[in-house]
């Protein structure tokens, strides 16, 4: 990218509309030719202030990249951020220029599309500021700071009082491909819909009726979007996380999913009692070392999987594996079996999955679209792990049913239709945390490790420190600071709400239970997600009373200064520059806690004793990630120590793409990449050196 070009276009496009629009009087459009002047005077100053910022970033941020050969790190995305930004302000700027003279220029819309550019600019310059500092203050080559250092207290300041309801109204997804934004679109909606419809507390048919009336008010009115999302994400509780996060649970969603998704002849849900295990010793397979069920916080307890398989292979339907099966209806789909078909044999191949959702919600059938998908793909049995989810269950539940179902698996792999020659841990998020965590475990218990790992942008480093792709929390979609938070302390026992589960209950039909009645009710709204696509023109706009009154809060929150607390400290911005802030502040509630800096929370942190022998780590990250960095930096860990470790960073998609296959053609790519990953597990002949590729 040649940025001096793009600051030349950016200050070209601005005079030319103060120009055009600040000459004759009799210009028909009054105060929006005003509002518009002031309004590229404002994106001027801001362009002219970052051109020295960005080419100070430019010049250094190829340091912090894995190698050559992969660009990637939490600089390149905050530049191509701030790019995609003044893109659309110069594309727009340019029609601006050339169409305010005609008779049917919609001036009020363009001014207001500029506007709304024009804060997203000023909050990404504040950002960008913050990642000057970080370059600054943090050692040559380091993503992240020190631990509970300066730079993340003023990130945690800055999130509670920033404005952030200009990244989700009119601009919402401008960083994405155009082939994205109207999905973004949609899930954002549907959350500010389900959000305002649960703190009404409404249920059953009049649930469903508000949340048809304030969908469509939402795809009307963008900055109103921007408003309650923004609302939202600051201050509501983990239980609507959870809630509107489980959504895929629900048998409108999964249904619809599962008339897209590839038909298996095995899926079953399984629950295996707590009993002990013994698993020979990799130092000598001649003795056994035993392996406790999971025993945290209630004692031993069931743990829940879900066996995917594309065809029916020995074992699978065996008395003994059935005795497992959760469900009275029958788990094999046996009517895609041909019939008279012979069962085929074990595969040589065993994939786990642990699932990603912030170790807070989600199960195995969230995940089960591309779970299908894979087990076509790679021809392998695909056993997922429905751990228990936090805050009821908090570090270390989780990671103790997954290594328990993992060495449950490697004992009993003749019944899920495989020999386990190879086995590989394959995890997104917070299951891509729990495969490596897991193997960190069997290491330190003596028993086989996996023969690979493939993690899809996991979480590496459970804390809110301060690195460049973590100031993407400021304006993510889908992990926002304050969610990111609330995450963090559920699974690190901060906000612990253990309690003994009641006898019998799956964790897939506890989650039900606690969101059924919403998301069923959610389902009546979904029509009008699709006014998404339409043009605005098409939609109308909305009463000048009303406009009037979005332009009061707007200079309000210009002015709105930033209060004690959150402007204290020893970190500020260049004279004559402040960041707009929010009229509502944010509650970010960074705690203390040692399980954080557990080595088997956050492996990042963990020594090199902890991480020596695992086997070969192929992470694969996303530019646009707020935990990108993460990826990068244990990359990084495992490299200097000699470790096998490859790194793929995919362009422009969001955190969480996993669960969002099969809506778009980028993500099926990145979908593809983690599929091969996982193949060259298995395919493997010998010890892979330290490599990218």
């Amino acid at each position: 990218m040649d940025w001096i070009a793009v600051f030349t276009s950016l200050e070209a496009v601005c005079k030319e509309n103060i120009t055009a629009l600040s000459g004759p009087p009799d210009l028909p459009y009054g105060d929006v030719s005003r509002r518009l002047v002031t309004c590229m005077r404002k994106i001027q100053d801001h362009g002219r202030a970052l051109e020295p910022v960005v080419s100070g970033i430019t010049a250094v941020y190829h340091h912090y990249d894995f190698d050559s050969d992969t660009p990637g790190n939490g600089y390149r995305t905050l530049v191509k951020v701030l790019q995609s930004c003044l893109l659309h302000i110069i594309h727009n700027g340019r029609y601006i220029a050339s169409n305010c003279h005609r008779a049917f220029f919609r001036a009020d819309h363009n001014a207001s599309e500029m506007e709304a550019y024009g804060s997203v600019l000023c909050q990404l310059r504040a950002l960008l500021y913050i990642a000057q500092g970080m370059l600054h203050d943090n050692s040559p080559g380091q993503l992240y700071g020190e631990q509970d250092g300066e730079l993340s207290r003023w990130l945690v300041r800055e999130y509670a009082s920033m404005h952030k309801a200009c990244f989700y109204g009119r601009c919402l997804g401008f960083q994405f491909s155009s082939s994205l934004r109207p999905i973004l679109q949609s899930l954002i909606i549907s959350m500010v819909s389900f959000g305002e419809s649960y703190e009404k507390q409404h249920s059953g048919l009049g649930m469903a009726a508000f949340s048809l009336l304030t969908s469509g008010k939402y795809v009307i009115d963008p900055e109103l979007r921007g408003e309650e999302y923004e609302r939202i994400t600051q201050n509501l509780d983990m239980k609507f996380w959870k809630s509107f996060w489980n959504l895929t649970e629900s048998e409108l969603v999964s249904g619809f999913a599962s008339l897209t998704s590839t038909l298996v002849q095995v899926n079953l849900t399984l629950t295996i009692p707590p009993e002990p295990l013994l698993l020979p010793l990799v130092s000598d397979p001649r003795l056994s070392t035993p392996v406790s069920p999971p025993v945290a916080h209630w004692g031993p307890g069931p743990v829940n999987m879900r066996l995917i398989s594309y065809e029916l292979r020995e074992g699978q339907d065996s008395k003994e594996l059935l005795a497992f099966t959760r469900t009275e209806a029958p788990p094999i789909s046996l009517s895609l079996v041909p019939f008279g078909a012979q069962k085929r044999p074990p595969s040589p191949w065993l994939l786990i999955h642990f699932h990603g959702g912030g170790f807070v919600s989600q199960t195995s059938k969230s995940h089960e679209n591309y779970l299908k998908s894979w087990s076509k793909d790679l021809n392998v049995p695909i056993l997922s792990v429905d751990y228990s989810l936090a805050p009821e269950a908090p570090f270390p539940r989780a990671l103790e049913e997954c290594f328990y179902a993992y060495c449950w698996a490697l004992k009993n792999c003749h019944l899920l239709g495989s020999t386990a020659e190879r086995v590989c841990l394959a995890g997104d998020s917070a299951g891509g945390n729990l495969c490596i965590t897991v193997s960190m475990r069997a290491i330190a218990c003596g028993v086989r490790i996996p023969d690979g790992i493939m993690a899809a942008y996991p979480a590496t480093l459970l804390t809110i420190e301060a690195s460049p792709s973590r100031l993407l929390t400021s304006f993510d979609l889908l992990l926002p600071l304050g969610v990111l938070s609330k995450c963090i302390n559920a699974y690190t026992g901060v906000d612990s709400e253990t309690v003994q589960p009641t006898e019998g209950i799956s964790t897939l039909s506890a989650l039900g239970r606690d969101t059924a009645s919403l998301i069923s009710d959610l389902s009546h709204g979904a029509s009008k997600w699709i006014q998404s696509f339409i043009p605005a023109e098409v939609l109308g706009s909305w009463s000048s009373s009303h406009r009037r009154s979005l332009d009061n809060k707007a200079h309000q929150r210009s002015v709105l200064p930033c209060s004690p607390d959150s402007s204290s400290g020893p970190r500020d911005y260049p004279e004559g520059f402040a960041p707009l802030r929010s009229e509502r502040l944010s509650v970010i509630q960074p705690r203390s806690c040692p399980s954080v800096k557990n080595p088997f929370v956050s492996p990042l942190l963990a020594s090199d004793d902890l991480l020596r022998g695992l086997p070969h780590v192929h992470l694969v990250a996303s530019a646009l990630d707020a935990l990108l960095d993460d990826s990068v930096m244990f990359a990084r860990k495992l490299r200097n120590m000699g470790q096998p470790v490859t790194l793929r960073v995919v362009e422009d998609l969001p955190h969480g793409f996993l669960s969002l296959s099969g809506y778009a053609e980028e993500i099926k790519v990145a979908s593809d990449i983690c599929v091969e990953r996982i193949r060259e597990v298995f395919q493997q002949t010998t010890l892979p050196s330290c490599t990218r590729k």
